[in-house]
């Protein structure tokens, strides 16, 4: 058996804990925090892979190993590489409190609708799209992915941080600040945890569920769920398509470019994706806005002219939406295929337009394919008879990115 012990924030180890194993093995803290039984083998956790080796050895003669952990070890801890290699049913594991659930009460939230987010020894980028779609994050930092590097990346965002270093010891720090204030500061090496709030809406409704509120019950919504100017806006039988093109996902960052009354971006946002809309004349931009306070999302707006407005978005989007575009058409495809990650969906009305963006995408190195969407819904006549009235027929094409390749990926 292996037993898998967590010094909770605020609960030292006992000092005997180990007591009985022949190999103990955790972080150098840990195990001189703690009484080592006489003969016991020590390995001082590092690498990983190394100290799962010599547990194994220790596993396969069948002789008892303890492994000393932080907080709640099967909280994005060491339980599951444990149980990957071992088996559950040879862990004994004994949690202590996690840095998470300690931040949390240090500043009188419940977290039960908190989404948490790890960037230790991974990319930062997916925590950053949660935090801008979330009102209420956790983020588990790690080196060069702390508060400074994710206040930088959310210093427009309006959201507030509270930084938690070295919970539970006599050095705890808890930090209010902006992330513009994160993004100046040297903040060591013992946070424990960032909270990302939006503050307006850090204490929302009761809930069932743990974690982030579920998605939408539909999507692709009726045309009249969002404020437009004179039907133009992405009719729903087209947003479903593009939505699906798009499989916009949590941790996930899309471009709404042209975004009109910002249909496809709000709808990208209901199913939990951070969205950049694009638009370029000021009263689209408000009546985004307007649409994304409405379905009760966060929608960032940057009012500008595509192509040229796209340099100034310093962050690659996953998947992007092309909505109008005029004679810039073929221009704002290839601006936007050169730096989507995985999708580019292009929606246009005008037969001329297709083989230029078509090129476009092609020419990124994005598979191409597309359809033509014509819909007839039903309408009501006289006589209590209903007929078919027709939409106008809407090009989609999409570009997708081949799998593993990332070489059209602008740095």
């Amino acid at each position: 058996m292996i037993t898998v012990v967590g010094a909770g924030t605020g609960a030292p180890l006992p000092e005997d804990v180990a007591g009985g194993a022949e190999l103990v093995v955790g972080g150098r803290r840990h195990l001189d925090a703690v009484r080592l039984p006489e003969g016991a083998r020590t390995v001082v956790l590092g690498a990983l892979a190394p100290a799962l080796d010599t547990v194994a050895e220790y596993v396969a003669e069948e002789r008892p190993v303890t492994v000393l952990a932080s907080g709640d070890p099967g909280f994005f801890g060491i339980v599951r590489a444990l149980a990957e290699r071992f088996g559950p049913e040879r862990l004994d594991v004994r949690p202590g409190v996690s840095s998470v659930a300690a931040a949390f009460a240090r500043v009188g939230l419940p977290w039960d609708d908190a989404v948490v987010a790890s960037a230790h020894g991974r990319d930062l980028r997916a925590a950053v799209h949660l935090c801008r779609a979330h009102p209420k994050v956790a983020v588990l930092t790690g080196p060069g992915a702390g508060p400074a590097e994710l206040g930088a990346a959310l210093r427009d965002d309006g959201r507030v941080f509270v930084v938690a270093s070295a919970l539970g010891s006599a050095e705890e720090r808890v930090a209010r600040v902006t992330p513009a204030e994160a993004a100046v500061r040297d903040w060591g090496a013992a946070v424990s945890v960032v909270l990302c709030l939006d503050e307006a809406r850090a204490l929302g409704p009761v809930r069932t569920v743990a974690g982030p509120r579920p998605g939408p019950a539909g999507w692709a919504l009726d045309e009249d769920a969002f404020a437009h100017r004179d039907s133009m806006i992405t009719k729903f039988e087209v947003r479903a398509l593009a939505l699906a093109r798009l499989g916009p996902r949590p941790g996930d960052l899309v471009w709404d470019v042209g975004a009109g009354s910002g249909s496809v971006g709000v709808e990208c946002a209901r199913l939990g994706a951070a969205v950049t809309a694009v638009e370029r004349t000021p009263d689209g931009a408000g009546r985004i806005r307007a649409n994304a306070a409405a379905h009760g999302v966060d929608v960032r707006v940057v009012q500008g002219a595509a192509p040229a407005v796209l340099s100034g978005l310093d962050e690659e989007p996953d998947a992007v939406f092309v909505g109008g575009g005029g004679r810039e058409l073929p221009a704002i495809v290839a601006a936007c295929a050169r730096r989507a990650r995985r999708a580019v969906v292009v929606a246009m009305a005008a037969l001329d337009r297709v083989p230029a963006a078509r090129r476009a995408l092609l020419d990124a190195g994005l598979d191409c394919d597309g359809v033509l969407l014509q819909s007839s819904r039903l309408a009501p006549l006289p006589g209590d008879v209903t007929r078919l009235a027709a939409t106008n027929p809407v090009f989609l094409l999409w570009g997708v990115r081949p799998h593993g390749r990332t070489e059209g990926v602008a740095p």
